[in-house]
């Protein structure tokens, strides 16, 4: 058996609209018309003042926040969708098999994926076996900013490597500037050094408003890794 809500009640009918009111509907319209008219004409202004077309960016993601390494994952997944190549390495992280490289090894003919840590500073407690593997990603990486067939760069905490001087930051900003022209690159990490941010041509630091680890809830798959 169906229930009728229907009965008993009439249900209330909008009052049609009048003269007065269809006026202001319509000049309404046209106010938001023009605001928005103005504001194209800003934002095409701005874009026409810029000389450069295009560019190979430096992008630097650091802060203390969530979402660095995702945000250059999502570049690095937007980039192989325009039928770019893609080159990622990931200083310190190397213990976790993530999600990200799961989803992206399916662009296997246009990315290469180099895990070149082997976990965080504080699981290793070994500073000699850290700066080894640092090395080796840097050089990894080096090779990769030499090579014009690679659209982007991912260099994944490199920030953390650079913090705990397990690379040579001279070296990192001399690749960085002799890079090809069109080459994108994106640096991921806390605490990024000052030469590489005024080297930067973007500069994204993730603030930390409010994160469910501190409320006890651990690294989840699918989310964290």
């Amino acid at each position: 058996m169906v229930a009728d809500f229907g009965k008993g009640y009439d249900r209330p009918e909008r009052p049609p609209m009048t003269q007065r009111d269809s006026d202001a509907e319509t000049a309404e319209a046209e106010r938001h018309r023009a605001k928005m008219a103005k504001r194209k004409a800003v934002q095409d202004a701005e874009v026409a003042s810029k000389s450069v077309a295009a560019k190979g960016l430096l992008m630097v993601h650091t802060g203390p926040g969530k979402g660095k390494s995702t945000a250059a994952f999502g570049l690095a997944l937007r980039a192989l969708g325009r039928g770019r190549k893609v080159g990622v390495v990931q200083f310190i992280k190397g213990a976790w098999e993530t999600g990200e490289r799961l989803a992206l090894a399916r662009f296997d003919e246009r990315l290469v994926w180099r895990t070149m840590g082997e976990g965080f500073t504080w699981e290793t407690q070994d500073r000699a076996r850290d700066a080894r593997a640092a090395q080796a990603a840097w050089e990894a990486s080096r090779a990769m900013l030499e090579d014009a067939a690679f659209d982007l760069v991912v260099l994944d905490e490199l920030n953390v490597a650079l913090r705990y001087d397990l690379v040579p930051l001279a070296d990192v900003l001399a690749a960085l500037a002799t890079r090809p022209a069109m080459q994108h690159v994106v640096v991921t990490g806390r605490n990024a050094k000052p030469d590489l941010v005024a080297a930067a041509d973007l500069v994204t630091e993730m603030a930390a408003v409010k994160h469910h680890f501190a409320a006890g809830v651990r690294a989840q798959e699918g989310v964290e890794f």
